[in-house]
Order: structure tokens, then C-alpha cells, then sequence
């Protein structure tokens, strides 16, 4: 067994899937306000999801280059525990934010060659965590939840001063793989776990938190 390993369940939709987050023993569901995403929500949608969370099942806003005016309405009306930035923004902007609102900063990154493998400790010294995701195709649409994956070698000997999360392509099928890989401690899925875009199956959750906790030899 592999243990300690937290799961983030991100692009929650439905009642049902918080509650199948919570069963199966996750770490942090994700809630999208990026108005692209099939998993968008609208304030009101997310306080009807956040409010069904259990205590202890932590609730992570995820914005994309959105202004303060955004946030002042998403933090006043959402319960969120995190906020994750998922767009381009700088490290100052990452400071700013988590100065202005008093909640944990989550900063997703984008890898795809050694050059972005940099970025990531520049974050690290701003965001309270960092997740490590896979970089977006070109002409993509999405900042994540693509369902793709990158090169996990390229960190696998690499460590930061805050915990992170590994995302980018995750299933049931590969998630021991890539924590054996990686050494990580914390993975996030999305497209990894659904049974069409922006809804989640209650199984496929299931298993890839029971994945976690398998051994990988490599």
C-alpha cells in the first residue's frame, strides 16, 4: 500500500459527486468557474455543491486571469477552503491574491519540456501549493482537464519547499504508475474519472483513489 497519498477530484457538477468524493476518501473536490469549461459553475451552483461537502472534505475555487472584482463575489458567496489559479498568472499577482483574501493559493503549472520544469520553483516560493499539470495543447481550449499528460521524468528527482499536486492525464490505470514515478503525495484528476465531460462516475472515482494506494514496482 502506498501511503498518504491525497486525491483532489476536480470539475465537480452534481450533488452526487460530492458525495461520491467523500465516500471514497478524498483530500479536495474542485469547483469550476472558469465559463468555458463543461464543468463551469455558476455561483449559486457551487454553494449548493460546497454546502454539501462534509467537514474535513476540503472545497478549491478554480479561476482562470480573473480580476478582483470576481473574486470578491466568489469568495463572499462560495465556502471555498482554496483558491486555485489556473490562467497566467504572475507570481506577483499570486501574492496579491493570496494577501487580499486570506485563503491558501494554489498555482497550477504547466510542463512540457525542462524549460517549464523552472517556473515551477518561481511559484513555489509565492502560492501556498503548486500543482504540476500538463501544458495545453496548442489551439486548446482549456487550461486543464484536457486529459493529457506530460513526460513525469521530468520531475521525478525534483522536490519543493510547499506541497504539490500532480495532474495531467490521470486514470485509474496510470495513477500508481505516476506517483511511483514522481514521488508525489498528492494527485488531482478530472476528465480522468468522468463517463462523459463534466460528469463524474462514481465508480471510476472509486478507483482511482484505490489506485493510489496500490503498489507500483518500476
Amino acid at each position: 500500500m502506498t501511503p498518504g497519498i491525497r486525491t483532489k477530484i476536480c470539475g465537480l457538477t452534481r450533488p452526487e459527486d460530492v458525495h461520491a468524493c467523500a465516500t471514497a476518501g478524498a483530500t479536495y473536490i474542485g469547483l469550476n468557474f472558469f465559463p468555458k469549461s463543461p464543468r463551469f459553475l455558476s455561483f449559486d451552483a457551487a454553494r449548493a455543491l460546497a454546502v454539501e461537502a462534509p467537514i474535513g472534505l476540503a472545497k478549491v475555487g478554480l479561476v482562470v486571469n480573473v480580476d478582483n472584482g470576481f473574486l470578491d463575489d466568489l469568495v463572499a458567496q462560495v465556502p471555498l477552503d482554496f483558491i486555485q489559479l489556473h490562467g497566467s498568472e504572475s507570481p506577483e499577482r499570486v501574492s496579491e491574491v493570496r494577501a487580499r483574501y486570506g485563503l491558501p493559493i494554489i498555482k497550477a503549472v504547466g510542463v512540457a519540456d525542462e524549460e517549464d520544469v523552472a517556473a515551477l520553483d518561481l511559484y513555489a516560493e509565492v502560492a501556498d501549493q503548486i500543482l504540476v499539470d500538463a501544458k495545453p495543447p496548442k489551439n486548446a481550449v482549456l487550461p486543464g482537464g484536457n486529459g493529457v499528460s506530460f513526460d513525469w521524468r521530468l520531475i521525478s528527482a525534483r522536490r519543493w519547499p510547499k506541497p504539490w499536486l500532480l495532474a495531467g492525464g490521470l486514470t485509474p490505470d496510470n495513477v500508481a504508475e505516476a506517483i511511483a514515478l514522481t514521488g508525489t503525495k498528492q494527485v488531482d484528476v478530472s476528465s480522468g474519472v468522468e463517463s462523459a465531460p463534466g460528469v463524474k462516475d462514481a465508480g471510476l472515482i472509486r478507483d482511482f483513489i484505490a489506485a493510489t494506494r496500490m503498489p507500483v514496482r518500476l
